[in-house]
């Protein structure tokens, strides 16, 4: 497909771009540094050898190249050593940045390393918003494929999700050395899918896994610290009602989630079709908010009683709550949650999500369609500003 323009800004000095391998972090490195640049790759083979023996030879490299003032290292976490001689260069010379990327830095941490102590910025890359894509963005093929570049790209997007999830999803794990029993996790991955989008029980997710409780508390973070999937907390400031105490999950893309769950004869398409739509917009404000700075926090909302909001976003100068449907009407008990927590929380702007067309005020509450949402979702705008703009 045509390259597609990404919301990812620089911080302006040397820094890290975690991601899931296959959201186009190389790409875009490509793209935006096409000159003027040192790139070591340490997914080749013989650059591996090379910088895993001698991590020094990184010193002697730039010094060679004094004009340089950009140096990238794809994939950091295969050599943690390299942190050393980057933090070295680093205070020597103020004037070169590094840009250094990796799926995780899980690894890096569980090394000793401390990410040179400040001295470069950390940041993250996503599957791409719906509001990068543009017009080419299309909803129904969003819920079913999710939106990592590889698979938006391909001209078999079904076969090209499931090769994802086969392939990297056992193998990053796998190859980084992060679990010990690949079997093991992959029935923790399965059973974990049907919580996508719900409280998370780690107690029965290890009953049905057949895993012991620590290594699915383990396998949930593993998960966490490679940006596979999210966990978001209640929001409790101030609270007014009894709340639940325990996180909500989700997967980092609708397609991985729709290609890990499982689905039988006694499974409502329109059931999973709305938990990926939730997790769309989910992914989408994740990827929002990182791009924005990360100003908010996002929670969710929900009562002992069982009443819950999906997600609260919380922030300096935002403070929306929203409800996500799979639905073209809007029934009066599907804005009954969101009155709830107006009632309690009555200086929140509530906004429902819907797949219908119609731009509706009810009972105080916007309701727009999801679609319109994802499109003008951009890092540069409020939430406010997006439900208040014209059709």
């Amino acid at each position: 497909m045509d390259l597609i323009h990404r919301f990812f800004k620089e911080p302006g000095m040397s820094y890290f771009i975690f991601g899931p391998r296959g959201t186009g972090k190389s790409t875009w490195l490509k793209m935006r540094y096409k000159s003027n640049c040192l790139y070591l790759d340490l997914l080749s083979p013989q650059v591996f050898r090379e910088y895993s023996a001698r991590p020094e030879k990184l010193e002697q490299l730039v010094a060679g190249n004094s004009n340089i003032q950009k140096i990238i290292i794809d994939e950091i976490q295969k050599v943690p050593a390299l942190l050393d001689v980057v933090h070295k260069v680093i205070e020597n010379n103020r004037e070169i940045e590094f840009v250094l990327t990796g799926s995780s830095s899980r690894k890096l941490k569980r090394g000793g390393v401390d990410l040179l102590s400040g001295r470069a910025a950390n940041k993250t890359f996503h599957p791409f918003m719906a509001s990068e894509l543009g017009k080419k963005f299309i909803l129904e093929d969003a819920i079913k494929f999710g939106l990592l570049p590889v698979v938006t790209g391909s001209e078999s997007p079904a076969e090209t999700i499931n090769s994802y999830v086969s392939l990297y999803m056992n193998e990053e794990v796998k190859n980084e050395g992060l679990v010990r029993n690949i079997g093991d996790f992959n029935r923790f991955l399965e059973i974990i899918s049907f919580s996508n989008g719900s409280i998370l029980n780690t107690s029965e997710i290890a009953r049905e896994s057949q895993n012991g409780r620590k290594a699915v508390e383990n396998y949930i973070s593993i998960l966490e610290d490679i940006l596979l999937a999210f966990r978001i907390p209640v929001f409790s400031k101030r609270a007014k009602r009894h709340l639940v105490k325990h996180q909500k999950f989700y997967f980092f893309d609708a397609g991985v989630y729709r290609t890990i769950r499982p689905a039988g004869p006694l499974d409502s398409p329109q059931e999973i079709d709305g938990i990926a739509l939730e997790n769309l917009v989910f992914q989408n404000l994740i990827a929002w908010n990182a791009y924005k700075g990360n100003g908010n926090d996002i929670f969710y909302w929900r009562t002992k009683s069982g009443t819950e909001v999906d997600f609260i976003l919380y922030g300096k100068d935002t403070f929306v709550a929203i409800e996500v449907k799979n639905s073209n009407k809007i029934r009066s008990q599907d804005l009954k949650p969101l009155k709830s927590f107006l009632t309690d929380y009555p200086q929140a702007e509530g906004l429902f999500l819907y797949r219908g067309t119609d731009k509706l005020q009810i009972d105080g509450i916007n309701c727009i369609s999801c679609e319109h949402f994802l499109r003008n979702l951009v890092p540069w705008k409020s939430i406010h500003s997006i439900i208040n703009m014209n059709e």
